[in-house]
């Protein structure tokens, strides 16, 4: 026996098809159902929406960058960034370390900011400084002296001014010669304006005079201008000043070689004594003793005095 909890319809086949016609579901939807994406178009968004993400990640990578080159800039010391500015200069210690640290970590140095030349090329050379006018040349201005061998024009407080230069006799043969064993300094107490072009003339190639100082590094004391080697970055032992005024190596009188001023003498010949004297002094390691000798009263020279060498001893 077969007990229905629900009572069974029987429809009739119009009305079957009239539920099934209700149930189906509408074309759209039908088509909705069946689309599928194409694996094409889901590869191009996805690389779009990783570029995307890549240039995100580039432009936050730049800014970064840009902001930490912006700090630097802002954090660096107005001194470090001068110090970059100026020519032949060493490191140095910027703040005192304690003793037992600077002895085993960073040992003080000489600092090179104060030194008017650069480190010695080669340690075994010692050093000349020569005079300009009245040493090597004498310079008059306008009018023209009947004899001179060049001239120099040089713009001083913007005014072009002449000059007509006599070279002391010999003057081209020293300098090439004492040079070549030892390194030449012209230092003069003249303008650079004027001074640089004489120099041209002396030296055009450059060769033998390896160094040049002017007025603007001479100290001034009681009004005049004094030479000091100190602050040259070389070993007062090993250098000599050639120089017509004492007042020009005052603070260095031991270092000093006095020569007689040259005006227009044709029949001078202290650059020759000159010479023999530098050639001489060769044995000494100390060139202060060879001064000493030579021109403050000293010993003998070679075997006999001064005079037997023809050195001039000046007291000016």
């Amino acid at each position: 026996m077969i007990i229905l909890h629900r009572p069974f319809i029987i429809h009739s086949p119009e009305m079957v098809s009239k539920i099934i016609k209700k149930r189906s579901p509408p074309r759209s939807i039908k088509r909705h159902h069946q689309r599928k994406t194409s694996p094409t178009k889901k590869n191009a968004s996805l690389s779009v929406i990783a570029s995307f993400n890549k240039s995100i990640k580039t432009c936050r990578r730049r800014i970064v960058r840009l902001f930490s080159k912006l700090v630097n800039i802002a954090t660096t010391p107005s001194t470090a960034r001068k110090r970059f500015r100026r020519g032949y200069k060493t490191l140095h210690q910027e703040e005192e370390l304690p003793e037992f640290e600077s002895n085993f970590i960073v040992p003080k140095a000489l600092v090179f900011d104060q030194c008017l030349l650069p480190p010695l090329v080669s340690t075994t050379k010692k050093t000349i400084f020569l005079d300009l006018d009245e040493t090597l040349v004498h310079s008059s201005p306008d009018p023209a002296p009947k004899t001179y061998d060049f001239a120099v024009t040089p713009s001083i407080d913007g005014q072009i001014m002449n000059f007509y230069v006599l070279k002391r006799p010999g003057v081209d043969f020293f300098l090439e010669e004492i040079s070549k064993k030892r390194e030449v300094v012209v230092f003069t107490a003249g303008l650079k304006q004027y001074a640089s072009q004489v120099l041209d003339k002396l030296d055009p190639k450059g060769i033998f005079i390896s160094h040049r100082l002017y007025r603007d590094s001479c100290k001034e004391v009681s009004g005049k201008f004094v030479k000091d080697l100190s602050g040259m970055g070389r070993d007062l032992s090993r250098i000599v000043i050639v120089d017509d005024n004492p007042n020009a190596y005052s603070l260095q009188p031991e270092n000093a070689v006095p020569i007689r001023p040259f005006v227009a003498d044709s029949e001078d010949r202290e650059l020759e004594k000159l010479l023999q004297f530098f050639e001489w002094s060769e044995q000494f390691e100390d060139m202060r003793a060879a001064v000493k000798q030579c021109f403050n009263g000293g010993g003998t020279v070679g075997g006999g005095s001064a005079d037997d060498h023809g050195f001039v001893q000046l007291k000016l």
